[in-house]
């Protein structure tokens, strides 16, 4: 059944991404503040654990396009030193402390790999639509893993993780990200799409779940809810912005020292203290924090 306007005509249907969603559930002010205030209010400094993440990312995005002759271990952190993002560290030191172990990390990982096995996607887009919402975002890595009997087999979704924190296989049953990706890749490329990955590196885990039908219809359907209350605050917020401010309301927490916003938040900044921007690191294995103090 179609969703009918105050007109009388169908509704436009919500565009959004996983990212997108995820903001208004952490916090709806952050949300206002990313999406809809028009200048956005200026961002602090680069986070970075930001700038290692994009790193690694873009180091096997571009080993995975590579001729296949050309995807060796050495290439892989080739690729890693010369893209090498270096914001946000506290100084030339210690972001080449991190290059250096990023670069084992990466290497590591795609000495695990076989470089015939081509992906079917590497930073793929891939979108779907509803009669709610139109979703859109970019899987890491799409894998079609061949069956027992030799056939086509499933897709696979990849998603590479870099954060200090440990995973577990919770975090990829409940990932919205993951689910929605899963959806998006089955309808995009006409072929069943049920496990997800989290690719962990620094502990060279694989963290994965296997959807049924009606646990991707769940979070899709969550998924329309929450884009409800974002089209519900964005429609309000088109009306008369300064009348808003109640439709997003702050969630202040320990995260709020992470917040990219938290200058302009008076509740964020009494909730956590502010954060250093290389404060998000994991630690170094001690040959480098080693290096780090002598350089010091």
């Amino acid at each position: 059944m179609k969703q009918l306007g105050f007109d009388g005509m169908p509704r436009r249907l919500y565009a959004c991404t996983p990212t997108r969603l995820a903001t208004w559930l952490d916090c709806p002010r952050r949300y206002r503040m990313t999406y809809l205030d028009r200048p956005p209010p200026p961002k602090g400094p680069p986070w970075a654990h930001n700038s290692l993440g994009a790193s690694v990312h873009n180091a096997l995005a571009g080993w995975w396009r590579l001729p296949r002759r050309e995807r060796s271990v050495t290439a892989a952190g080739d690729l890693l030193d010369n893209g090498w993002i270096s914001d946000g560290f506290a100084d030339d030191v210690q972001s080449a402390a991190h290059r250096r172990e990023c670069r084992r990390m990466v290497e590591e990982y795609v000495a695990r790999l076989d470089p015939a096995v081509e992906p079917l996607g590497v930073e793929r887009t891939v979108a779907t639509r509803t009669d709610l919402i139109a979703v859109s975002g970019r899987i890491d890595r799409l894998d079609a893993r061949p069956a027992a009997d030799g056939g086509p087999g499933d897709l696979v979704v990849v998603d590479y993780k870099t954060g200090r924190h440990v995973l577990t296989a919770d975090d990829a049953r409940g990932s919205l990200a993951l689910a929605l990706y899963a959806l998006a890749a089955e309808r995009v490329m006409r072929r069943p799409c049920r496990r997800v990955e989290l690719h962990h590196l620094p502990s060279r885990t694989v963290l994965a779940f296997e959807h049924t039908p009606e646990s991707l219809e769940r979070q899709l359907g969550r998924a329309e809810d929450i884009a409800g209350e974002c089209a519900a605050a964005d429609e309000q917020y088109g009306r008369d912005a300064s009348e808003a401010t109640m439709s997003f309301p702050p969630r202040p927490g320990p995260g709020c020292g992470w917040c990219d916003f938290r200058a302009h938040c008076p509740e964020g900044a009494a909730a956590a203290r502010v954060r250093r921007p290389w404060d998000g690191l994991a630690e170094l294995p001690e040959s480098d924090q080693q290096s780090l103090a002598a350089s010091a």
